[in-house]
């Protein structure tokens, strides 16, 4: 620290770098996909601002530490995800730029222009990368879900950063405000690739657990199942084939039957009678009766004698005619 850093100046910054630490880890992190790496360079990003603050104005504070925060090389590319998890693992599919637009609106909190005055570039080309970065369905539509989770997943890493690292931020934080170099101790263990590699151990363990539970079958059948099971079959010959039950009762035949109206409402023998010889006269009109077909012989149709009038039959009409015109 410079001697001509007032005391109060000294405070301001204190309490200006404890204010963006959590924000700073977590972009850091989220930018380069390594949390270590992260908070290397966000130790590296609060001893540069130090530096500079006397010479910038407090309104100018939160745009020169996040614009020096970002120019830290290790910010400038990502480490790979061996099997995202999490929305935020996904980051990586983004470019950089795009992805540094994202993060300042999402974990730095910055307005459209504050986060275009960082970057040094328009508003109009900070709107076009942040569009770029959003979430979108395979049809190439916004998807306002996934980005409602991407922001909630990244609001609570601010608020849920580990005890342990949040005391080595504060320990480097207080050595770079004494003038100190920031202590140096072992990497802290992350909990995101460990978790990822339980996942991976544990997903292989059930993949051999199944493959042997399969290959089991062959030499341990269960319930009859597998090769070795056939051994054991018995086989015995069906029973003889009983005849097909009826599938329509009397009741239901007659119901069935296309003459069910007749058959129901009969009528009297001589209209009957009379019936089936206009419809076997009518067949053969239309020669759907062969001539020598049995049906076409002159059918036997019994006729009570009370159905027929007095005297008898009537002559026919040929043998009337012949009758009328006969010498008297």
């Amino acid at each position: 620290m410079s001697a001509s850093v007032s005391p109060s100046t000294s405070s301001a910054q204190a309490a200006f770098l404890r204010g963006v630490e959590r924000r700073g880890a977590v972009l850091a992190e989220l930018q380069c996909g390594d949390a270590n790496a992260g908070d290397a360079a966000l130790a590296g990003a609060m001893r540069a601002f130090c530096e500079a603050a006397p010479a910038v104005t407090m309104a100018d504070w939160p745009h020169r530490f996040w614009a020096i925060l970002l120019a830290q090389p290790a910010l400038r590319q990502r480490v790979p995800v061996t099997m995202p998890l999490e929305a935020t693992d996904r980051l990586g599919e983004v470019p950089t730029g795009p992805r540094a637009a994202l993060l300042l609106r999402l974990a730095a909190g910055l307005s459209e222009t504050e986060a275009a005055a960082v970057l040094g570039v328009g508003v109009a080309s900070y709107r076009l990368a942040l569009r770029g970065a959003l979430p979108h369905h395979a049809d190439g539509r916004a998807d306002p879900q996934a980005w409602q989770h991407l922001r909630d997943q990244v609001h609570r890493r601010i608020k849920t950063l580990a005890p342990e690292r949040l005391a080595r931020l504060a320990q480097a934080r207080e050595a770079i405000l004494r003038g100190e170099p920031a202590p140096t101790s072992k990497p802290m263990p992350t909990t995101a690739p460990a978790r990822r590699r339980g996942v991976l151990v544990l997903l292989w363990l059930l993949l051999l657990l199944c493959a042997l539970a399969f290959a089991a079958t062959w030499w341990w059948p269960v319930d009859g199942a597998g090769p070795g099971a056939a051994r054991g079959v018995r086989v015995e010959a069906l029973p003889p084939a009983e005849p097909p039950a009826a599938t329509l009762g009397a009741d239901a035949a007659l119901l069935a039957h296309p003459d069910f109206a007749l058959l129901a409402d009969p009528a009297t023998d001589a209209e009957a009678a009379e019936l089936a010889l206009w419809a076997w006269m009518v067949a053969v009109d239309a020669g759907t009766v062969p001539a020598d077909h049995p049906a076409s012989a002159e059918p036997d149709v019994p006729v009570p004698a009370e159905a027929l009038p007095e005297g008898g039959l009537p002559p026919l009409e040929s043998e009337a005619g012949a009758d009328a015109h006969a010498p008297s």
